[in-house]
């Protein structure tokens, strides 16, 4: 039995938009167009769309105030600022938030579309809505319409002739709640848990993980009492401790920084000895890493210094080390990372000695590993004998726990092996660099370059060929 859609669907599939199958079109509406300002000739410069393809607003700002003459009270009366905040912002403060974005796009009659805060070009879409209105600004019917119109296609399997709205560009940000309880704390926190245990199994993304800590960002300045804000701010610095973590995981050294700067702020306004040490450590390595070992071993030496002021039995287990000691050890063995870097070799062994007899990971804890800065600094030294048993036992500690702990181990196992000519350093070598060729994680695949380079000083066809593969691995981004 036929309701009279069938007819209705065939035509859709066909390309006649849905509302002329019942009545005939109509003129389109007339709209008010937008007051423009006189620097709206900027907006057609590439270096200036470029900055709001990338949403610069740092660099809009600058350009406004160079080029059009904007004072920065003018700029904050236009957007909605506070002349500190434009200040902040000139000096490198990243804007983010969308409602925020929107706001500064058409205070300064800037096209929403060039920073992807729009549909696009204008498109008539069913006679009386466009394809550049504003997320708010579509319709229930306009989406019914949309669904039922693909829906039609996937049933027909016919083309369709018109445009479909194949952009419905981001919705309005979720309302905030009218105030903060235990429930957003633990929604917060479990959030933060959830993304550092799939970090440990693929690799960390750090878009995803960016974009949680910008959302629990906007919690800061919801109501609530006094102690509930206290925990808002602690739960919200360890997401984004985590997300620095995980930008520093994928090879991005400034969003490490941002992410761990925005953590030990809101840690410190909490008191939060236990955050402030997790934010020092990473923000501490990744500057180890990145170069710079001498400045990471300052934050790893503050950080085994804000240690001190964790009680003893203060235990916490959100991103991973649960107690004083633990911290302490790691940022320990770490610093003796950036010793080493600098070529001090007998403080990099106090260090690490001086972290095992803080703490020792137990059998059953999946995290904490000092095994691991052992090995790939008894490496450094060429020392395999010494680098063979800390990386088998880093290795088998990870079986089962963690893909890219294991795989970081794995790497430095086999890269001894491959070294002394160890018949099990080719098979090693496989499995380390198929390992790391499963993570989305640039720093464990960086860490195939030493591999690489001892397969090459082997002879045979088969060491050669790993070696390329390596390290073409290590110079790709997951």
């Amino acid at each position: 039995m036929a309701y009279g859609h069938a007819g209705r669907l065939a035509a859709i599939a066909a390309g006649i938009p849905a509302a002329a199958a019942d009545t005939p079109a109509t003129g389109p509406t007339s709209e008010t167009s937008p007051t423009v300002p006189p620097w709206s000739r900027l907006y057609d410069r590439e270096d200036v769309r470029r900055i709001l393809g990338d949403r610069d607003i740092g660099g809009l700002f600058k350009v406004l105030k160079d080029n059009a003459g904007l004072t920065q009270r003018k700029i904050a009366e236009l957007t909605g600022m506070s002349q500190s905040e434009v200040s902040e912002v000139l000096s490198g403060r990243r804007v983010i938030a969308y409602d925020v974005l929107v706001r500064i796009a058409d205070g300064l009659g800037a096209p929403r579309e060039l920073m992807g805060l729009s549909y696009g070009e204008r498109e008539a879409y069913g006679g009386d809505v466009t394809a550049t209105d504003p997320p708010e600004g579509v319709s229930a019917e306009v989406l019914r319409r949309h669904l039922i119109t693909l829906g039609a296609i996937a049933a027909v399997g016919a083309p369709t002739a018109g445009k479909l709205l194949t952009e419905l560009g981001d919705p309005s940000p979720v309302p905030l709640p009218s105030r903060v309880g235990a429930v957003h704390v633990a929604q917060v926190r479990d959030l933060t848990r959830r993304l550092s245990e799939a970090g440990m199994t693929f690799g960390a993304d750090p878009e995803v993980s960016s974009a949680a800590a910008a959302w629990a960002t906007r919690l800061l300045d919801v109501p609530g009492t006094e102690p509930v804000k206290r925990a808002v701010k602690v739960a919200v610095a360890e997401l984004h401790i985590h997300a620095g973590r995980a930008a520093f995981d994928s090879g991005l050294y400034d969003r490490t920084m941002h992410h761990c700067a925005r953590g030990l702020e809101l840690t410190t306004k909490a008191g939060d000895a236990y955050g402030q040490v997790l934010a020092l450590n990473w923000a501490g390595l990744a500057t180890v890493e990145h170069g710079q070992p001498n400045d990471g071993l300052k934050m790893l030496q503050c950080a085994q210094v804000t240690a001190w002021k964790i009680p003893p039995d203060n235990y916490r287990g959100v991103l991973g080390l649960r107690s004083r000691a633990a911290l302490e050890a790691c940022a320990g063995a770490d610093s003796a990372t950036a010793l080493a870097d600098l070529d001090c070799w007998d403080a990099a062994n106090r260090a690490l000695a001086e972290s095992r007899e803080l703490w020792q990971p137990t059998s059953t804890g999946i995290y904490g590993d000092l095994d691991h800065p052992a090995a790939r600094l008894e490496l450094k030294r060429r020392r395999l004998d010494a680098a063979e048993p800390f990386a088998a036992t880093s290795m088998r500690r990870w079986e089962g726990v963690s893909q890219r702990g294991h795989a970081q181990s794995t790497i430095v196992l086999a890269t001894v092996h491959v070294l002394a000519g160890e018949p099990r350093g080719l098979a090693l070598a496989h499995g380390a660099v198929s390992a790391a060729a499963k993570l989305t994680s640039v720093r464990v695949r960086r860490r195939l370059e030493p591999l690489a380079a001892a397969l090459e000083a082997r002879r045979g066809s088969d060491h050669r060929e790993l070696a390329r593969v390596a390290r073409k691995v290590a110079s790709t981004r997951a």
